[in-house]
C-alpha cells in the first residue's frame, strides 16, 4: 500500500479527493451520529491503568468537542473484555453489525488487541489501541485501519532498558507474563539489551493475573542477573515488585526494570517501595501545565490521576472526531486518510504523526519514582530523567515488517 511514507501520504491524499465525492456529501455521517466504543479490562488487573477510567476520558473528549461533530451527536458506549480474545472479538462484532458503532478505542491486553484488530480490518472499521503494547499491532499483523496510539514493546526499552545497561545492568533475567504483550515486551528489550553488549541469562514465564511470584523472583534472584526485567503490566507488576521487596532483592544488590510501569501502580506501591524505579512512559500528569489542568479535572471525576493510557484516550478519541470534522464525513477510509495526514497537538502529544503502518509516532520519557522526601503532593510521584525522541522510540519505516509499506 505504501511504499515511502511521505509518497504514500500523497497518495493517501490524492485517491481521498477523487473518492470522497462518490461516498459522501458534506457534513455526511452514516446513521446521523457517531458512535464511540470503549472496550477495555472493566474489572481485572488492567482495571486501574485504563478501565472505567478511559470511558471517563472519551465522555470528556467528546464534552470538550463540544457534543456533536458535524452537528450530529455522539456517542460513547462501552463494555469489559475481561481479557478474553473471543469475548472481545464477539463484543466488537455486535457493536460494528448491530449496533454501528464507527471507532472502538481501549483494547488494554495484546491478544485482545490483535483479535478486535483484525475483526476490525474485515470490516473496515478503525481501531484506535490505547492500551495494548505488541508491535505485532503494526508489524507483522499490520491494518490499513489499525492504529497504536500510546506507546509499544520497542519504545518502552529504548529508554528502559538502554539507560540501565549503560550504568552497568549487563546480564538480565525476565519475568514474563505469558501472553503476546508479555513476550514482545521481552524480545524487544532482550534484542536491545544484547545489541548494547550485554546478555540474557534467562527467563521465566508467568500466568496472567497470578498473585504469587515468589518461585518466579527466586529463580531470578538465584539466575546472578544484574537486572530482572518484568515484562508485565498493572497488578502483576505491582504484586511482582512488592513481592520483590519483601525477598530484599534491590537491597541484595540486583535492580529492578519494570518494562511497563504506570502512575497508578506506583500510587499503589508507595514511594517506599517504588523509589527510585526507572521506566518509560508516554505521559506525565504535570510535565507541563496544559496536561496538568486536563489532568486535575480528570482527577475530579475519577479520583486518581490519569496513566498514560487513560490520557491517551482522550487524544486518541479528540483527533479522531476532529478528522471527521476536517473530512466532512465518517467514512471510514476518508477519515483513516485524514488522520494520516494531521500533526498531532493537545495535552498528551506534540508534533504526534500516524504512520502508514499504524503506529503513532511521539516522544517518550525516561522517568524515576521520587524518593518520599521529594514528593510535594500525593500524585507527585515521577521526575522525568530524559525525552525519547519519537525517531528514536519507534520502528521506522525503512526497517518495518508491515506489509503496507513496504
Amino acid at each position: 500500500m505504501f511504499k515511502h511514507w511521505k509518497h504514500g501520504l500523497v497518495g493517501v491524499v490524492a485517491a481521498t479527493t477523487f473518492t470522497l465525492p462518490l461516498v459522501s456529501t458534506a457534513a455526511d455521517l452514516s446513521d446521523n451520529k457517531v458512535k464511540i466504543g470503549v472496550l477495555s479490562d472493566m474489572s481485572g488487573v488492567y482495571k486501574s491503568l485504563e478501565g472505567p477510567g478511559a470511558v471517563i476520558a472519551a465522555k470528556m473528549a467528546v464534552e470538550d468537542f463540544g457534543g456533536s461533530v458535524l452537528d450530529k451527536p455522539i456517542e460513547v458506549i462501552s463494555a469489559d473484555h475481561q481479557n478474553k480474545p473471543d469475548i472481545a472479538a464477539s463484543t466488537a462484532r455486535e457493536w460494528i453489525d448491530s449496533k454501528e458503532v464507527d471507532m472502538i478505542t481501549g483494547l488494554d491486553n495484546s491478544s485482545v488487541g490483535l483479535a478486535v484488530q483484525g475483526l476490525a480490518k474485515e470490516k473496515k472499521t478503525i481501531t484506535m489501541n490505547t492500551g495494548a503494547g505488541s508491535t505485532a499491532l503494526t508489524e507483522e499483523q499490520c491494518s490499513p485501519y489499525g492504529i497504536h496510539y500510546v506507546y509499544d514493546t520497542h519504545a518502552l526499552p529504548v529508554g528502559t532498558a538502554t539507560a540501565m545497561v549503560n550504568n552497568g545492568g549487563k546480564k538480565w533475567f525476565f519475568i514474563t507474563a505469558d501472553y503476546a504483550f508479555g513476550h514482545s515486551l521481552r524480545d524487544n528489550t532482550g534484542a536491545i539489551v544484547e545489541s548494547m553488549g550485554g546478555k540474557v541469562v534467562g527467563n521465566v514465564n508467568a500466568p496472567l493475573s497470578t498473585n504469587d511470584f515468589s518461585s518466579y523472583l527466586l529463580q531470578a534472584q538465584s539466575s546472578g542477573a544484574d537486572v530482572i526485567g518484568l515484562a508485565n503490566a498493572g497488578q502483576d507488576t505491582v504484586n511482582a515488585i512488592k513481592q520483590a521487596n519483601q525477598f530484599r532483592i534491590v537491597q541484595s544488590g540486583q535492580k529492578l526494570a519494570g518494562m511497563l510501569v504506570f502512575i497508578t501502580d506506583v500510587h499503589s506501591m508507595g514511594l517506599d517501595i517504588a523509589q527510585g524505579l526507572q521506566f518509560t512512559t508516554a505521559f506525565v500528569w504535570n510535565q507541563n501545565d496544559e496536561a496538568k489542568a486536563w489532568s486535575e479535572r480528570f482527577n475530579e471525576r475519577q479520583g486518581a490521576m490519569p496513566s498514560m493510557v487513560q490520557a491517551g484516550v482522550y487524544s486518541a478519541v479528540s483527533n479522531y472526531l476532529k478528522a471527521i470534522k476536517a473530512a466532512g464525513t465518517d467514512d471510514t477510509e476518508a477519515v483513516r486518510a485524514k488522520l494520516g495526514e494531521m500533526t498531532l497537538d493537545d495535552m498528551f502529544v506534540k508534533g504526534g504523526k500516524i504512520a502508514p503502518n499504524g503506529s503513532m509516532i511521539h516522544d517518550m520519557y525516561l522517568v524515576e519514582v521520587k524518593k518520599p522526601a521529594d514528593s510535594q503532593s500525593e500524585w507527585d510521584l515521577l521526575k522525568v530523567i530524559s525525552k525519547i525522541p519519537a525517531d528514536k522510540a519507534y520502528i521506522s519505516m525503512a526497517d518495518t515488517k508491515c506489509s503496507l509499506v513496504n
